[in-house]
């Protein structure tokens, strides 16, 4: 595994036919889809991928997730997913995301996530490894020069 330079991650998706319900409206846990899809996406940014981290006896597992939904997406809207990293401990990250409409940048769902470190064969918490962990802390200390 390596590490490249953490910086503030975005990751872009868009609402197909499947996300939503009948109405045309993203159904409520989809946003959870799309938090998780930017999560993996963030960890592949700084150079980990989740193949790797398996057959390294590493997993991420989510722990306790709240969400905050606060106006509906829409069929075909184009959305914004941020991954910003809240506290960094041995075994666990607390991640807070925000699912942003792009063409008005509006606040549609706001989530904390609490993610534990296990290894792959007993689901027991371990440590993140060290460059992870550098990774990981850089961009609590990015985020916190805000």
């Amino acid at each position: 595994m390596r590490a490249t330079t953490a910086t503030e991650f975005t990751f872009p998706c868009r609402v197909y036919y499947e996300d939503t319900d009948a109405g045309g409206i993203v159904y409520y846990v989809n946003y959870l889809k799309f938090m998780e899809r930017a999560r993996t996406e963030r960890l592949r940014h700084l150079g980990f991928s989740q193949a790797q981290m398996a057959s390294d006896n590493l997993l991420f597992v989510v722990h306790s997730a709240q969400a905050r939904y606060r106006a509906p997406a829409h069929l075909d809207d184009e959305l914004m997913v941020s991954v910003k990293v809240d506290a960094l401990k041995r075994a666990s990250l607390k991640f807070y995301q925000q699912v942003r409409r792009v063409s008005d940048d509006l606040l549609l769902c706001e989530g904390h996530f609490t993610v534990a470190c296990v290894r792959a064969d007993t689901l027991k918490p371990r440590a993140i490894p060290e460059l992870l962990y550098a990774a990981f802390n850089a961009d609590v200390q990015d985020f916190a020069g805000e």
